[in-house]
């Protein structure tokens, strides 16, 4: 969320398009909604404005100052907005609604605008004043409970132009997910977009000039988000486009959650590079900002350590000659004995001056921070890394990504690794279905019904009603980074052991016909023992199942104990005072 005082820079408009002519008719774009009564369907005569320019509901007769529009019918508690709650609004022509008084400017100026609250599915220069109502011109709204629709119908442009129609709707209504009071969902709906910019915007026959600006506006000259397209001439695509996956051209909806806008980004939770940052530090995750993402640091500099990675974040890993013990080098994320160059080194490798064994290939190649070097080449960190279940590479270690993930109000952090949004705050199972076989759990997660009161030990997940050990691979596979070992479900330091030769036993030698070789299984791959320790820790290249035990208990993975700032934002920028400009009418 942007935090008081931080001020971000508005998203890039779209580059700019060649002018052309596009009519969306109903088949192109998506219908609106109706059946609220009058004679159009969008309201009753009594809630929709008089013929007008620059004007705002005025009551019934049509006359006078600005009415401002009871929501409370619909939401008794009234409408919380970035910070303050309503429990009225204003109804403006020029394809708006405010909440702190009627709207008359007709250019839409760039968001943010001081002093004005806004929600603008269309923010242009509408006129009504060019006659065809109610199939035209007319502006109406609709209120019942959860629920309040304003509706802009075929709609011309100024000044008193019909040849071109705009037909668009803005829907608030309460969430059908868990919320708290004051939350709401909005939607605009786009059935016909023929027209950008009135006359006197600098438009000629509907184009050219400013054209309209679509989105939310604070009021508080920071917080606001504008579709990127706004006040560009492709600002005619959202009859064409959707920010709803899969949703039909046309449809766009937001969600407002702690008086925020929570909608209409997509790409959060990804891992991402912070600019300026190096090593650990430049590790992130993408959360949601306004209609965008932005990079959110999830690590501080630690002690630097032998496992391959710049944790200290200066740029430079695994540097220092101190970081092993006597007659041991870090090589590469783990510590070796040094060798010596009359003893030589396996084939295909040299002893270095650094005492080390590298690849010959790569003795003259230096990799930059972030890649390693396989077969003379760099590549990435994370390329070849495999994690145990329920993690992910990032960066070049294996972590939880639930790990320090706060996600606001009754959304959880997803912790099912097979899942797309694994690692992102979605909403608690109280507020959305399980999946068939699952049950939810007062925590807000999902629980396989057969692993419900299920306790597994440590190390190990759920699984069909049975523990399963979180280092299991498959053969062959060797899980976490160089340097690290797979115990207890995570990649700790440590060092794989090395398969053992003939220790002086003759070739052979039997003992009760079994094969008395001291180095047993001396071929064995070493990642089948990478989980393997001193305290008994289960193979990782075997697949056992444990019994169940220790019920009253569901198993999941997440964790939710720090605070990393995560959640939705909404974007910010310098202030730019939309100034009113005094324009000459004409009557019809």
């Amino acid at each position: 969320m942007t935090a008081p005082g931080n001020l971000r820079t508005l998203l890039n408009a779209c580059a700019a398009m060649t002018v052309t002519t596009f009519v969306a008719t109903t088949a192109e774009a998506i219908p609106l909604l109706n059946g609220f009564g009058g004679p159009t369907g969008y309201g009753t005569v009594d809630h929709c404005v008089h013929p007008n320019d620059d004007g705002s509901y005025a009551g019934p007769s049509g006359t006078g100052a600005a009415q401002a529009i009871d929501l409370r019918p619909a939401f008794p508690m009234g409408l919380t907005f970035f910070g303050r709650t309503y429990q009225s609004f204003y109804l403006n022509t020029n394809g708006n609604i405010t909440f702190r008084g009627g709207l008359g400017t007709f250019t839409p100026q760039p968001f943010p605008v001081a002093d004005q609250p806004m929600i603008a599915p269309w923010w242009a220069d509408v006129d009504t004043r060019g006659g065809g109502q109610p199939s035209n011109n007319s502006i109406c709204f609709h209120v019942e409970p959860n629920r309040i629709v304003v509706t802009w119908h075929n709609v011309g442009y100024f000044s008193s132009h019909n040849d071109h129609l705009n037909d668009f709707q803005m829907v608030l209504s309460t969430s059908g997910t868990c919320t708290r009071v004051g939350d709401f969902d909005v939607e605009f709906r786009y059935n016909r977009c023929e027209w950008i910019t009135g006359d006197a915007s600098g438009g000629m026959g509907g184009f050219g000039g400013t054209p309209a600006q679509v989105g939310f506006d604070a009021g508080n000259r920071m917080n606001y988000v504008a579709l990127p397209m706004s006040r560009t001439m492709a600002i005619q695509e959202v009859c064409r486009t959707s920010n709803v996956p899969g949703g039909s051209p046309g449809l766009y909806r937001f969600q407002i959650r702690g008086g925020d806008i929570a909608g209409g980004c997509t790409g959060a939770g990804l891992p991402c590079t912070v600019p300026g940052q190096m090593g650990a530090c430049a590790m992130g995750v993408t959360f949601c900002a306004g209609m965008g993402t932005s990079c959110q640091q999830v690590n501080q500099p630690r002690a630097r350590a032998c496992n391959g990675f710049d944790n200290d974040c200066d740029g430079m890993p695994d540097e220092g000659n101190d970081l092993c013990g006597t007659n041991l080098v870090c090589d590469r994320g783990q510590c070796v004995n040094r060798c010596q160059p009359e003893l030589g080194c396996l084939p295909g490798q040299t002893c270095s001056t650094r005492g080390t064994c590298v690849e010959t290939s790569c003795l003259e190649v230096t990799c930059p921070s972030g890649e390693r070097c396989s077969d003379g080449r760099c590549i990435g960190i994370c390329e070849g890394v495999t994690c145990p279940y329920a993690q992910v590479c990032r960066a070049g270690r294996c972590i939880n990504p639930c790990q320090g993930v706060v996600c606001d109000g009754r959304d959880v952090c997803d912790n099912t690794p097979s899942s797309a949004t694994f690692g992102q705050c979605i909403p608690g199972c109280q507020c959305r279905p399980c999946a068939d076989g699952a049950s939810c759990q007062p925590d807000g997660y999902c629980s396989e019904d057969l692993c419900t009161g299920i306790t597994c030990p440590t190390g190990t997940y759920c699984e069909r009603g049975m523990c399963r050990d979180a280092c299991e691979a498959p053969p062959d596979t060797i899980l976490c980074p160089s340097g690290e070992v797979c115990r207890d479900g995570a990649c700790v330091p440590g060092t794989r052991p090395t398969p053992m030769r003939d220790a002086g036993a003759p070739d052979g030698a039997t003992t009760d016909g079994a094969v008395a070789d001291a180095g047993r299984d001396a071929g064995r791959d070493a990642g089948r023992d990478a989980g393997a320790g001193v305290d008994g820790s289960i193979d990782a290249g075997s697949t056992p199942s444990l019994p169940p035990s220790n019920r009253d208990c569901s198993c999941h993975a997440g964790s939710h104990d720090a605070d990393p700032a995560w959640g939705f934002g909404v974007l910010g920028l310098g202030a730019v005072i939309a100034v009113r400009r005094r324009r000459r009418r004409v009557q019809a």
